[in-house]
């Protein structure tokens, strides 16, 4: 929280507004995926790991506030005016689900084990710490390795807590099915690896009294079943065979939910709007790999995707184009900028485009008749100034005869009725492109490893940004395995702009800041934008209930509650 900005809790709050403080206990609510699981420990790089439930965090935030802490595991926090440390004290009664107090000893291995053994994205969210430090039983500090980093105090507060007792005789590093001790208000009861997965709420949770916890955590168990595909789950929903979906598709939110159930609203289907940022999901280029260096390369292959007929064929006309990597927010970018935005750039004059300061970033448009010749057109004299040549209907260096030639790497067959159009007009170009649909285990590994020429991808964002950029766009992290800079993007005036956005000293401060890298990422094409929609799109069979106040952040299943009553007259319903 800013220094000019007050929480909306007091002290003594009883419970959050948004939740029902004497929503009934009981009942199950089955959920469904797609893939499968081999892991229950998501904390390294290997496998592919499922939740359960069962870890907590020194501190939680609200549903309804952009920037507050509140305390969980930790009762309270302090840190002095330049945020150089943070010191949590640990609640006395919290405990693990052997009965074993939570300790400073917990946090501090818990620190220390993630940096040393853990994926390697915790020791850069973790750079700007210098260590963990017990100062009594209870009591833990971190010391930073800088000073004024006003998310630090949070970031830390995230810190997953992990019992030290617990991993004494195990291997930190390796895989596991077995179901991990935690502290959380539920634990895994039953498995199936690959299939599926029963949490059961822990009826003698230490935390299920606190203000944060009151209204939720409603469920007796919560059941995950793994589908092969989203067909299968889509199926699976519509036999009741799972209680809720969140649909991903505009194809299938427009044409697979035609059913009875839905008509007779025993099968509830609604648009749920949000006010989330949005971020950014587009084709990523690897700027690692030589065909993609060049920025006027980048630029050139936006002019092949044609968003206008893709939305009106293929989605239904349900989708915003993206047009911000902040997009949906204060932070996100538009026109020219001015003033104290203008002040910001300034420095950097010299080290970009001319147009970022002249010329409203747009992207190029269509008339959705899905033949974007004048588009194409100009991609061809981008592609000609950037040294490509075509030869034989081929699109080819102009020095080395080398044939513009990439892959698109997916897991999900459903993306490619998206990424043909796009490979299509490419071939116009004379550009050879191509799918590689990989399962999704080969799929996160060669992420991880940064192994694509293209991959489609989505960066999520809060209303807060801060340290997360350095792992999303940050020169350290470009060759980081398993971190977030896909694109590979190296560039001191990008890492000094997010320490800048870091170091923000009020939220105006940040928004200005924001928009400023948001308009140097826009005008450094290391993606090209795709689509948002700014609502969820749920369907849930109608056996729960949940506040009634609409929430800022949309569906929260996890103050919803089973509705007995509703449940029969469903039952009888579908008899």
């Amino acid at each position: 929280m800013y220094d000019s900005e007050s929480a909306k809790y007091g002290p003594n709050f009883s419970h959050f507004d948004y939740v029902n403080p004497d929503a009934p206990k009981g009942g199950t609510i089955r959920l469904g995926s797609v893939g499968t699981f081999d892991s229950f420990h998501g904390f390294i790089p290997k496998g592919n790991a499922v939740g359960t439930g069962s870890v907590e965090t020194l501190i939680t935030s609200s549903a309804d506030e952009p920037f507050t802490i509140y305390g969980l595991i930790a009762e309270s926090f302090e840190w002095p005016e330049d945020r150089s440390w943070v010191i949590f004290n640990l609640r006395q009664e919290a405990r693990w689900h052997d009965g074993v107090p939570i300790t400073a000893d917990d946090v501090v291995w818990s620190f220390d084990t993630l940096i040393e053994k853990g994926s390697p994205g915790y020791r850069y969210y973790y750079g700007a710490v210098e260590n963990a430090e017990k100062l009594g039983p209870n009591r833990v500090r971190f010391n930073f390795k800088e000073s004024g980093n006003r998310e630090l105090p949070m970031i830390m507060g995230q810190l997953p807590v992990l019992p030290k007792h617990y991993w004494a005789n195990r291997d930190f590093s390796e895989t596991t099915l077995e179901p991990p001790l935690g502290s959380g208000p539920y634990r895994i009861k039953e498995f199936e690896a690959g299939r599926y997965v029963i949490q059961e709420r822990v009826p003698d949770y230490w935390g299920k009294d606190l203000a944060v916890n009151v209204g939720t955590s409603n469920f007796d168990e919560i059941r995950s079943d793994f589908y092969l595909d989203a067909t299968s789950l889509r199926l699976a929903l519509k036999a009741g065979d799972i209680d809720f979906r969140s649909e991903n598709q505009s194809k299938a939110w427009a044409e697979d939910y035609n059913v009875d159930a839905v008509e007779e609203g025993l099968l509830k289907k609604e648009m749920v709007p949000h006010q989330n940022p949005t971020g950014m999901q587009g084709f990523v280029f690897n700027t690692r790999r030589e065909i993609f260096e060049n920025p006027q390369v980048r630029e050139a292959l936006g002019y092949a995707f044609d968003f206008e007929w893709s939305n009106r064929t293929l989605f239904n006309g349900q989708y915003t184009r993206t047009a911000s990597f902040f997009s949906n927010s204060d932070q996100a970018s538009s026109g020219i900028p001015k003033d104290n935005e203008l002040a910001v750039l300034e420095p950097y004059r010299n080290q970009l485009p001319q147009r970022v300061f002249t010329d409203e970033f747009i992207l190029p448009t269509t008339d959705g008749s899905g033949r974007p010749r004048s588009n194409l057109r100009v991609a061809g004299r981008l592609l000609e100034k950037a040294g490509w040549k075509t030869r034989d209907l081929k699109l080819v260096n102009g020095e080395t005869g080398e044939p513009l030639k990439f892959e698109i790497l997916l897991y999900s067959p459903a993306f490619e009725r998206i990424v043909l159009p796009f490979i299509s007009n490419l071939e116009q170009l004379g550009i050879e492109a191509s799918i590689r649909l990989v399962d999704q285990t080969q799929y996160i590994n060669r992420l991880r490893a940064k192994d694509f020429d293209m991959v489609v991808y989505t960066w999520g964002q809060s209303d807060t940004p801060g340290n997360e950029q350095r792992g999303y766009w940050g020169t350290d992290a470009a060759d980081q395995n398993g971190s977030r800079n896909l694109a590979g993007i190296k560039d001191p005036m990008i890492d000094e702009l997010i320490e800048l956005l870091v170091l923000s000293d009020s939220r105006e401060e940040l928004n200005l800041r924001t928009r400023a890298l948001d308009r140097v990422l826009l005008w450094g094409f290391y993606v090209i934008p795709q689509w948002h929609i700014r609502a969820a799109r749920v369907l849930y069979w109608d056996k729960f209930s949940r506040p009634d106040m609409p929430l800022r952040t949309g569906v929260m299943t996890g103050r919803w509650w089973y509705d007995a009553a509703k449940a029969t007259a469903l039952e009888n319903a579908r008899q």
